[in-house]
């Protein structure tokens, strides 16, 4: 082995312990904000206990991050998308008229689901709750109970998540597919770098979905909805995105 190539295996083994290293940080730091999040928080029926909600709210769930970062668009009349509101928000959304909120975060009994559901019930909102993932794909039953809501939700309606970039653009996709019946080379453009969803980060199993669909479906055709109830395989789907990405 020459000179040249023993210091570039060196620089390439320092570059691959650095980055080792750098995804071992962020997984203890997920793994202590994650234990955070779930110690406190679960509680807004007392006065100390809804400051310690109100706290959660803005430092654990990134809250005071979305104070003017909205994340917010209209994907077709009356139906919008945004990143999860607070409760003075909600307001100004009912002062535009909308009528239902679909929260794609599920019914997790923690701050942002909390206030949310207190001030959908003072502001007169239905508040409909269903869980999807950014970076783990939901079984086929979320996805057509997501389908039924969509179609079934009083308008205009919100839908959000918690930044508004992966489920709600993956959600969105779906809307404008199946709903609004838009070629899925078209809708899933809902997913895009401009709604801050980046295709080369773990949130790309959502983009893997519509890429199998379009492979599949190509000699032959089939819509969204059929092809959802019919071959939409989570745990396949899983598993070709992790060979995808170790490639």
């Amino acid at each position: 082995m020459t000179p040249r190539a023993t210091l570039n295996n060196v620089g390439m083994t320092g570059t691959s312990r650095a980055r080792e290293l750098l995804i071992g940080l962020k997984s203890r730091f997920r793994g202590l904000e994650r234990a955070l999040r779930d110690r406190f928080g679960r509680d807004i029926s007392t006065p100390r206990a809804r400051r310690h909600a109100f706290w959660h709210f803005q430092l654990l769930d990134h809250a005071f991050l979305r104070i003017v970062w909205w994340n917010l668009a209209e994907i077709a009349p009356d139906v919008w998308r945004s990143n999860q509101p607070s409760p003075s928000r909600l307001k100004r959304y009912k002062r535009m008229g909308i009528r239902s909120v679909i929260n794609l975060r599920g019914e997790a009994r923690q701050s942002p689901f909390l206030f949310e559901q207190e001030a959908c019930r003072e502001l007169g909102l239905t508040l409909h709750n269903i869980t999807l993932s950014a970076r783990k794909l939901v079984p086929r039953e979320n996805i057509l109970q997501l389908i039924e809501l969509m179609r079934t939700a009083e308008r205009p309606f919100v839908l959000h998540c918690k930044s508004g970039s992966d489920r709600a653009g993956f959600a969105s996709a779906i809307y404008l597919a199946v709903i609004e019946g838009k070629p899925v080379s078209v809708a899933r453009r809902q997913l895009h770098w401009r709604f801050l969803h980046l295709a080369s980060t773990d949130t790309g199993i959502l983009d893997h979905v519509f890429d199998v669909y379009e492979a599949d479906t190509h000699t032959a055709p089939m819509d969204f909805e059929t092809w959802v109830k019919t071959r939409y395989d989570h745990e396949a789907l899983t598993q070709s995105w992790n060979a995808k990405r170790a490639g």
